[in-house]
């Protein structure tokens, strides 16, 4: 035999050992339905949504308006901690947003009495700011879910082409 070959009977052995082997790996069940081309949404409570505000080192910060979650991590100077904005992150500040206000009673969801002006306001930033600028990672329960608990089955994701899905969704 030549030097380094594997002596004949060793050889069969091994490749005995592949023919048991290989099938076993083949007859693994096909999966039966594709993935969506989508990630799932990621759906944010409160308290999850109030673990990204920007005061731990390392950890992304989000900030939700009109129950979307938008990473603005990469807009750290302005959200995290210490930053001008940074009331406005680990909740949804829609209120805030609208009214150009970082009054503590401002800093929620609640849209309750908003003029037409703040309304337009609040669209034109969460379109050509934090859309334009920030991936969504997801929304809020509230936007998902209704008040007792159950889908909202009006529910639809915002659509938001120019980012890639993360690898945590």
């Amino acid at each position: 035999a030549a030097r380094g070959a594997l002596p004949l009977p060793r050889l069969l052995l091994l490749l005995l050992l592949l023919l048991l082997l290989l099938p076993a790996a083949s007859a693994e069940p096909e999966l039966r339905f594709r993935p969506p081309a989508e990630a799932p949404v990621r759906l944010f409570t409160e308290p999850e949504l109030a673990r990204y505000d920007g005061h731990q080192e390392g950890q992304p910060i989000y900030l939700a308006v009109k129950g979307v979650v938008f990473d603005v991590t990469s807009g750290k100077e302005f959200y995290g901690k210490g930053a001008p904005y940074n009331a406005l992150v680990g909740k949804d500040s829609t209120r805030g947003v609208a009214k150009m206000s970082l009054d503590p009673a401002d800093l929620t969801h609640d849209t309750t009495g908003l003029t037409e002006e703040e309304l337009k306001s609040l669209d034109d930033i969460f379109n050509n700011v934090y859309k334009a600028k920030y991936p969504i990672v997801g929304y809020t329960s509230r936007r998902i879910l209704n008040e007792d608990g159950s889908p909202n089955l009006d529910f639809k994701p915002e659509d938001q082409p120019h980012f890639s899905i993360k690898d945590e969704f």
